[in-house]
């Protein structure tokens, strides 16, 4: 036994012996798979707060920066190779203050607003409807609207649906085509208000249920645009708010949200992105992986309400949480990415895979400079975050068929009241077959200090050739800064060994790889 002291407790794993090498073990079939992971699985989240939007995504075309129609051209490209399935706006706690007809029209007549959940920044409204729907064209993803339900109106909500869906001689309609839009855009997702429980409105859940009711009421189809209607659900561990839902509102909702982030909040603060410790970085994955647990529950509600399977979860923000940069604006939400941000990306898509029979969707937040991004800029620089890389070396499981497999590997105790005696184990997998029959397999060996020899038994299937990438570094709490932008990112992975129907990967201590098998 090898006991490794932590705060609050005792990190316990089992092992071989003192000197033993980690080993784990799964078969992987083929041919046993029955679920799509479906893209929007790897969805991402861009919400007017901090420089996410303006200095982010948008310039303007007067900037200096290099952009391309007002659109940052190294960010836009970067996306694009992300392969973002859809694109969540424009809140989060912003769409419950945001009235969309400020930002349409000419950018020199669009009104000024204060933005008062996050930081008071003074926002011009150059980046609203028109920009947010043609982004989404230009990086090929679906977009995702959030209504404004806690201070807006039905009316309100109702006419941003025929403005931007309608291809009839409606007045909305025409009022796009004055701003420069002919064709109507498709708008597959609605979400009707966000966060109602809280900056949402402080809402009971019976009383939400019936605005949804109302709101989504006229919230219509337009000619061959078929709205997804997704309702504010849950915040993590409420689930009366999802039982009251499914009891009120049912079927009348295509969707049902949750949110769930990694924060510490043990002792009262979220700690520093990039100062910390093994302890520290092992609570994190046994936090984020209780988010299993969470959707389990919320999923036997919906079942035992719902079961057809009509509803879909959403899960609509998700992500860690840290301590704002230093000398940043608190209500900013900038924080870096380490490799640590990476693992909880890489266990958190291992454990979504599995609930797609329900689980239909999940966006990170968000999608640049704000909590667990994809990218960071300032000024003219960019970077991509080894979420970033998370992300890219992930994509290959969009739209394959989920592939179930058992992993038999040690696995830690996290004793201590810090950490509710939760268990970790040491390495997480998944893995698909895409529609050429291509199997992917992603594996991440979440031990801080030993390698691991993976042995993947792969049943009937003749592997005849492996290829992969790794993630690591030489520390956790590497990141990637605008100094040294390529600290952390993928490299070619030379570890796997092919013998007839048996795999062997030799993984390093904290790495992440993905293999492609032909």
């Amino acid at each position: 036994m090898k006991k490794l002291m932590i705060a609050g407790g005792l990190l316990v794993v089992a092992t071989m012996g003192l000197y033993a090498q980690k080993s784990a073990s799964f078969t992987l079939d083929a041919d046993k798979g029955t679920e799509v992971i479906p893209k929007e699985i790897y969805g991402q989240f861009a919400e007017h707060l901090g420089s996410c939007i303006y200095g982010g995504l948008w310039v303007g075309e007067d900037s200096d920066i290099p952009n391309t129609n007002g659109y940052r051209t190294d960010v836009l490209n970067a996306l694009k190779e992300l392969k973002v399935p859809v694109l969540r706006w424009p809140g989060g706690c912003f769409a419950d203050e945001y009235h969309w007809m400020d930002g349409i029209g000419p950018k020199e007549n669009r009104p000024k607003m204060v933005n008062n959940n996050w930081g008071g920044t003074i926002e011009d409204n150059s980046f609203g409807t028109h920009e947010f729907l043609n982004l989404c064209e230009m990086i090929g993803c679906e977009p995702y609207i959030s209504g404004n339900v806690g201070s807006g109106t039905v009316e309100e909500l109702a006419k941003w649906v025929e403005y931007m869906t309608s291809e009839g001689d409606s007045p909305m309609a025409r009022l796009r085509r004055q701003n420069g839009r002919d064709k109507a855009w498709k708008v597959k997702y609605l979400g009707v208000g966000n966060e109602s429980w809280g900056c949402g409105g402080s809402m009971r859940p019976e009383y939400y249920s019936d605005l949804y009711r109302r709101y989504s009421t006229y919230c219509r189809n337009y000619d061959d645009n078929r709205l997804f209607k997704i309702a504010s659900g849950a915040s993590d561990y409420d689930y009366n708010w999802t039982k009251v839902l499914m009891d009120r509102v049912g079927g009348r909702m295509d969707g049902l949200s949750l949110h769930y982030y990694t924060v510490s909040g043990w002792d009262g603060s979220k700690g520093s992105a990039t100062r910390f410790d093994t302890d520290d970085y092992y609570w994190t994955l046994g936090k984020c992986r209780e988010i299993e647990d969470v959707i389990e529950k919320h999923i036997a509600i919906m079942d035992e309400k719902d079961p057809k399977n009509r509803v879909a979860l959403m899960l609509d923000e998700w992500g860690t949480w840290w301590d704002v940069e230093p000398g940043t604006n608190p209500g900013h939400l900038y924080q870096q990415n380490t490799l640590r941000d990476a693992f909880v990306a890489s266990l958190s898509l291992d454990i979504f895979h599995k609930y797609t029979r329900r689980l239909k969707m999940a966006n990170i937040a968000q999608i640049v400079n704000v909590l667990q991004s994809m990218i960071l800029t300032q000024g003219d620089k960019m970077v991509l975050t080894p979420t970033y890389y998370v992300f890219r070396m992930y994509n290959v499981h969009q739209d394959a068929t989920y592939l179930p497999i058992e992993v038999k590997c040690e696995v830690a105790k996290l004793e201590g009241e810090r950490n509710h005696d939760r268990e970790l184990p040491m390495l997480s997998a998944s893995a698909s077959k895409n529609a050429q029959g291509v199997v992917h397999v992603s594996l991440s060996n979440v031990d801080a200090e030993e390698r691991q020899v993976v042995t993947i038994d792969l049943a009937n299937m003749e592997g005849k050739q492996v290829t992969g990438e790794i993630l690591t570094s030489d520390k956790l709490t590497d990141h990637n800064s605008f100094e040294r932008p390529d600290q952390v990112k993928v490299v070619p992975f030379n570890g796997a060994k092919l013998k007839k129907n048996v795999l062997t990967v030799d993984l390093p201590a904290k790495s992440i790889v993905t293999l492609e098998i032909k």
